[in-house]
C-alpha cells in the first residue's frame, strides 16, 4: 500500500474517533483493517507529524492524542459512561464482546423478566434521555454503533453485531485498578 493510497480513508474514520475493526460487517473497512496492519508502522510515523498516534488494539486501531487537563476531566466523566453501559450489556448476557450478535428484541424480553436490567437501564436515563425502555435501549444501541463498538448487521431482522474495537472498553473498565484496602469503604 502505497502511504497515499488509503491514508485519507484511514484519516477520515479514525479521526471521528471511530475504529477500524477486523470483524466489521462492512467488507471495506475489513480490507482497509488489512492494509493499516501490514502497513502499520509506516502509517503511525506519517501520522505521529500530524500529533496523532496510530494505535493497535486486539483487532481494531484508532487514534490517541496527548492531552490538557480539561479533556482529561471529559475522558473520565466519558469513562463513567462507558462504564456504566458496558455494564448494563454485561448484565444481559455475562458474554456480550467482540463477535457477540444481538437483537433490541430480545433484550427487551430479557427487561421484563429482569429487575436488576431494569433497574440499571432506569439508572441509564441520564444519558439516554428517553422515558421509556424500549427508546432507552435503542439509544444505547445507536450510541455502541455511533462510536464504532457495534454495527446494524441485518436491517431485516434488526440484529447487531459487537465489533472487535468493544474490547477497547473491556481493557479501559478492566485497567480500573482498586486497591484492596479501600474496596469495601463507604465514600463519605
Amino acid at each position: 500500500m502505497s502511504i497515499t493510497n488509503r491514508t485519507a480513508e484511514v484519516f477520515q474514520i479514525l479521526s471521528k474517533g471511530q475504529f477500524i475493526s477486523s470483524n466489521s460487517a462492512d467488507e471495506r473497512i475489513r480490507k482497509l483493517f488489512v492494509q493499516v496492519e501490514d502497513n502499520f508502522a509506516e502509517l503511525a510515523r506519517y501520522f505521529a507529524e500530524i500529533n496523532l498516534t496510530l494505535e493497535r488494539g486486539d483487532e481494531y486501531f484508532y487514534f490517541s492524542r496527548p492531552e490538557g487537563r480539561a479533556d482529561l476531566e471529559r475522558k473520565v466523566e466519558s469513562a463513567y459512561k462507558w462504564i456504566d453501559i458496558v455494564d448494563f450489556f454485561k448484565t444481559h448476557d455475562s458474554v456480550f464482546g467482540s463477535g457477540y450478535r444481538f437483537s433490541p428484541a430480545d433484550i427487551m424480553v430479557k427487561l421484563n423478566v429482569d429487575a436488576m436490567l431494569k433497574s440499571k437501564l432506569a439508572s441509564l436515563k441520564r444519558y439516554t434521555k428517553a422515558d421509556k425502555f424500549d427508546d432507552a435501549l435503542q439509544r444505547l444501541i445507536d450510541t455502541l454503533c455511533r462510536e464504532g463498538f457495534a454495527e446494524l448487521e441485518n436491517e431485516v431482522t434488526n440484529s447487531y453485531k459487537v465489533l472487535a474495537s468493544f474490547s477497547y472498553l473491556e481493557s479501559l473498565i478492566m485497567s480500573i485498578h482498586i486497591p484492596e484496602e479501600t474496596a469495601d469503604e463507604i465514600p463519605e
